[in-house]
Parts: structure tokens; sequence; C-alpha cells
């Protein structure tokens, strides 16, 4: 069993930044797989971001390559989701994912094993 606990959402203008966290009450992290993903009001929940056991392998949403950045350090069972250049349309709750496989790539919900309970970001203009 996985326990994710994301931090660091709040109210930021355009053009901000932002470093989400999500902690991982698991013994070995290094197995999994991590994700990012967002939802808005009214729509569905898409994918923003996903990394590799190691952190060697990223992989990115065409909507924030460029802006957003995912890392992880394995010793402190954290992931990050630093987020520059911010827009009002990244406004959304979010939220980290596990998945149990140490590769990285994964891009659908579905793929995904375990969930936090999601973040708040605002971003005004």
């Amino acid at each position: 069993q996985v326990q994710l606990a994301e931090s660091g959402g709040g109210l930021v203008q355009a053009g901000g930044s932002l470093r989400l966290s999500c902690a991982a009450s698991v013994r070995t992290f290094s197995s999994y797989a991590m994700g990012w993903f967002r939802q808005a009001p009214g729509k569905e929940r898409e994918f923003v971001a996903s990394i590799n056991w190691s952190g060697a392998s990223t992989y990115y949403a065409d909507s924030v390559k460029g802006r957003f950045t995912i890392s992880r350090d394995n010793a402190k069972n954290t992931v990050y989701l630093q987020m520059n250049s911010l827009k009002p349309e990244d406004t959304a709750i979010y939220y980290c994912a596990a998945r149990g496989a140490r590769s990285g790539g994964y891009y659908a919900t579905n793929e995904y094993d375990y969930w936090g309970q999601g973040t708040q970001v605002t971003v005004s203009s």
C-alpha cells in the first residue's frame, strides 16, 4: 500500500512559479514510477508529467513542456513538480500518482495504482 500526500499548491499570478511536492509513505519508493495529473472544473483528469524510478527519464504533456519540470528524491520518498511561467489555464487540482513499475512513460490515469488527495493550484490573470 502506498500513501501519497501532495503539498505546495496555492494562488499565484500569471507568469509566477510554484513547486509542488508529493511525499510517499512506502518502503520501496524507488520501485515506483511517479506521475502528476491535473483536473480543472468540468474537465477530465489529464496527464501532466511522469518520471521513471531513477529520475533519468521524464515525460511531459505538450501543454507544459518547457515550463514544468518533474523530479524526484528517492532518499526523501518525494516527487516534485516545478511549475514556471504559469498561465490561468494551468488552474486545476493537481494529483500525484504512483505505478508499481520502474519504467516511466505512463500517460493514462488507469495505468497508475495509487493516488494522492490533490492540491489546488489557482493562477490569476
